[in-house]
């Protein structure tokens, strides 16, 4: 289970074989890496299984090989169209599984050297791979590099948004409490058999195709990232795709992603947000892999009013993306003006 979609195994993963399961998709959401927030929002799972769904189908149609098997309903594994021609709400995807042994720790030092050799060549690959069309002015990217890092020709970072010629991706952890990025043979080493340059290739080939989907349906597609399994000495693109929880779009300027509600907590619970900051960082400098425990706060829930509007703007969102009127919501323009009178 992850803190906003469940996790079903129908029949487990060998070492030789894949295994047949399905995500099951909630209305919880989760901002800061704090995991399950207190109130749901409505629809959510529905709209992240129909955006996922349509960009996995998206991949396959273009030769990119996923985990995805389909919607799962009552009448079986079927395409989304067929789903939805059905009347079928969806929130079951069935997908391929593969081996996710488990991580040891131990003083804040991770064994990835264990994790694969119980992993064989059928696991999922420890790292998340970002690709970035736009360097916000928030990104942690400025803080980490400069822009010379990337070929950029600015001595320091711009006081605005960077919007980038060329992708700029980048690995990070997936199975440590606290998110890090890595340097290129970090990456690597953590990989396993899996080649860094295919999982980048792949992560290109992921940007391209939302990126020019998003730009079919009048949005501009940001940043994102993927997560891919390893099969006899295939990458396949796993986890969920395109999605206003793992990607970052924006309509007219303003965003359509769960920053909405990130940004909304940074401005009505700076408390909180700073607790969970002060958290990671003792963490960071004690070694503790739990930072969650050090917080001394713990988050308020939204107002319903906040809670209509974040509902719409993942449903009107699915809705102009999919090109498809899925969900009873508000047009687009409308649910963008209520985004901006929070």
């Amino acid at each position: 289970m992850t803190s906003v979609k469940n996790f079903r195994i129908d029949e487990a993963a060998t070492a030789e074989t894949l295994g047949r399961g399905a995500f099951v998709f909630t209305d919880a959401y989760s901002v800061f890496d704090w995991g399950q927030m207190p109130d749901p929002i409505p629809d959510k799972g529905a709209s992240l299984c129909a955006m996922g769904a349509f960009n996995f189908e998206l991949l396959e149609d273009h030769g990119v090989p996923t985990h995805y098997r389909g919607i799962q309903t009552a009448d079986g594994v079927q395409s989304l169209t067929d789903a939805l021609d059905a009347g079928h709400t969806p929130t079951e995807m069935a997908i391929d599984l593969t081996q996710v042994p488990d991580l040891p720790v131990e003083g804040g030092e991770y064994d990835y050297d264990a994790y694969h050799e119980a992993a064989a060549e059928n696991y999922l690959v420890p790292l998340e791979i970002v690709f970035r069309n736009r360097v916000g002015v928030g990104s942690s990217l400025r803080r980490r590099t400069d822009p010379a890092d990337h070929g950029l020709d600015f001595d320091v970072w711009p006081e605005e948004a960077v919007e980038l010629s060329e992708p700029i991706v980048e690995f990070s952890t997936k199975y440590e409490k606290q998110d890090r990025y890595l340097s290129r043979s970090e990456a690597d080493a953590i990989a396993g058999v899996a080649d860094l340059d295919d999982l980048e290739a792949v992560a290109r080939e992921v940007n391209r195709l939302v990126t020019e989907r998003a730009a079919e349906a009048g949005l501009t597609h940001q940043d994102g990232k993927i997560e891919c399994l390893y099969y006899q000495g295939e990458i396949r693109v796993a986890d969920v795709v395109g999605t206003f929880d793992e990607n970052r779009f924006s309509y007219g300027g303003t965003q359509l992603s769960k920053e909405v509600i990130r940004q909304y907590h940074k401005r009505t619970q700076p408390e909180w947000v700073e607790a969970v900051s002060e958290a990671k960082k003792r963490a960071n400098e004690t070694g503790q892999a739990d930072w969650k425990s050090l917080c001394d706060r713990e988050p308020a829930p939204l107002d319903e009013s906040v809670i209509r509007v974040a509902r719409d703007l993942y449903c009107s969102g699915a809705n102009a993306y999919i090109g498809r009127d899925v969900f009873d919501a508000p047009d687009l323009d409308a649910a963008v003006e209520a985004v901006r009178d929070l």
